[in-house]
């Protein structure tokens, strides 16, 4: 038995390199990920840009949270929030999901460090105080945005 959480050591190959995360591969395979992850956030993007998400009919995905308990989750309202930013609408924005507008600039930045990071074969992980921070942040807004008297709602949705 190895040393390690009970695993035999002896199943690896002589010579095997330790596995150091999901940035497996060549450097070329993980651009080719991230150039087929790009291609499909722009094409969800141009979705957006063309599909209201207010419209009831439009073909959008359900929030598994809102579909099982009825409230709305930290991220609920984000389609909304992209489509009104595509159209130039801040302030319709900001009353789909102010929370997640606010923070768009940080989450941004953090996908594209650990991008950069997985392209170069790493990780970038987020810093322990960021990430309590983020995920208090984010249960307090969504305490906050079930509230009955909140007055920031969405026009449909």
């Amino acid at each position: 038995m190895g040393a390690h959480c009970g695993t035999d050591q002896a199943a690896a190959p002589a010579g095997a390199q330790p596995r150091r995360g999901p940035a497996r591969g060549t450097r070329r395979q993980r651009r080719a990920l991230l150039a087929a992850g790009g291609s499909c956030l722009l094409a969800g993007i141009g979705y957006l840009a063309v599909v209201d998400p207010h419209d009831p009919a439009a073909v959008m995905p359900l929030c598994p949270v809102r579909a099982v308990t009825g409230l709305d989750c930290p991220a609920c309202g984000g389609l909304r929030l992209t489509h009104d930013l595509l159209r130039g609408l801040p302030a319709a924005a900001a009353r789909d999901n102010l929370f997640l507008l606010v923070c768009a600039p940080l989450l941004v930045g953090l996908a594209l460090r650990q991008a950069r990071a997985f392209e170069r074969g790493g990780r970038a992980p987020v810093p322990r105080r960021l990430a309590y921070g983020l995920a208090a942040a984010a249960l307090l807004w969504t305490v906050v945005r079930n509230l009955p008297w909140w007055p920031l709602r969405p026009a449909s949705g």
